[in-house]
């Protein structure tokens, strides 16, 4: 069972499933999913390892999979629909049973508090959490993953140096973080930016908050 540090919320808030699944997705689910699961039975010996919290329909890990050849990932995302959305783009169709998961990725289709929990201390060289669900009423704050009590946690499993990489266009949440990293000895940062870094993968959540007139911001935190 986890042991779960005061202040954080033992169960996972948020959908794991929407709409029915068609066919297609029921398999993905059923016989890719199980044999792509992270396991931790020797993946990424030799090489980075980045954890990306929350990778919504996929398209920020499939990018970093391919813009760095020398670089593991383990992608987490707990809505069923998400998962689908990757590995529809990932697994041929009628092949679902039978695809291996390529060898640089795995994914954690359940809480990824726990996964950091789990992991070796200092075993991430990169995190990333790309416009998180920002739970923007008060009563809620304590839902969101950025919140002072996982900031122990977060830094556990990081390298010294390495970088969590936050992107939000919700106001709340951006004032969140900068109240909750910003005084913590654990993490720092220069001002985040108010344009994509160069090298940061677009994702649709981003794309929608610009047409909708939001304003993202952008932060590379380093553990220290």
């Amino acid at each position: 069972m986890t042991e779960w540090p005061d202040g954080v919320p033992q169960r996972l808030y948020g959908r794991r499933r929407g709409h029915k699944l068609r066919p297609r997705q029921e398999r993905l689910i059923e016989e890719t999913l199980p044999a792509w699961r992270f396991a931790d039975t020797g993946f990424a010996t030799g090489l980075p390892l980045w954890l990306e919290v929350g990778f919504g329909g996929g398209e920020h890990t499939r990018e970093l999979l391919r813009t760095h050849p020398d670089t593991a990932i383990i992608a987490s995302e707990v809505y069923e629909t998400g998962i689908c959305s990757l590995l529809t783009e990932l697994v041929p169709e009628g092949a679902e049973g039978t695809t291996p998961p390529p060898p640089r990725l795995r994914l954690w289709p359940d809480d990824a508090r726990e996964l950091l929990l789990a992991l070796p201390e200092a075993s991430l060289d990169r995190l990333f959490l790309m416009f998180p669900d920002p739970w923007p009423k008060a009563r809620h704050a304590k839902r969101r993953f950025v919140h002072p009590e996982m900031l122990p946690i977060v830094a556990r499993a990081l390298k010294p140096g390495a970088q969590w990489r936050i992107a939000s266009d919700d106001a709340t949440y951006q004032a969140w973080v900068e109240e909750t990293l910003r005084p913590s000895a654990l993490f720092a940062s220069a001002e985040p930016a108010r344009e994509r870094p160069a090298g940061w993968p677009p994702t649709r959540y981003e794309a929608k908050a610009i047409a909708a007139g939001r304003q993202p911001l952008y932060w590379v935190w380093r553990r220290g």
